[in-house]
């Protein structure tokens, strides 16, 4: 019987922990964009790697810049 192959899983380290540089802002839709689908949805951090206190900075700045319109509730979603 072969030996099972070992998975590695590389840990993902969120991104502003590690970047003091970068800041979240609801002012700055171009960084923001990042964190939405092309649906609209925001990504879970478990997928996108996000420590929680980021995380839920990402999700209030997004929220705010949709609305004031800066970000699209809604993907483009074609009509017809």
């Amino acid at each position: 019987m072969p030996p099972k192959k070992r998975i590695f899983h590389r840990k993902r380290v969120c991104r502003f922990c590690t970047d003091s540089e970068m800041i979240i802002d609801y002012k700055d839709a171009k960084v923001l964009r990042n964190f939405v689908t092309e649906r609209g949805k925001i990504i879970p951090r478990r997928i996108f790697g996000t420590c929680a206190t980021h995380q839920r900075q990402v999700c209030e700045a997004i929220k705010r810049a949709r609305q004031i319109a800066l970000l699209p509730y809604s993907g483009n979603t074609p009509r017809g």
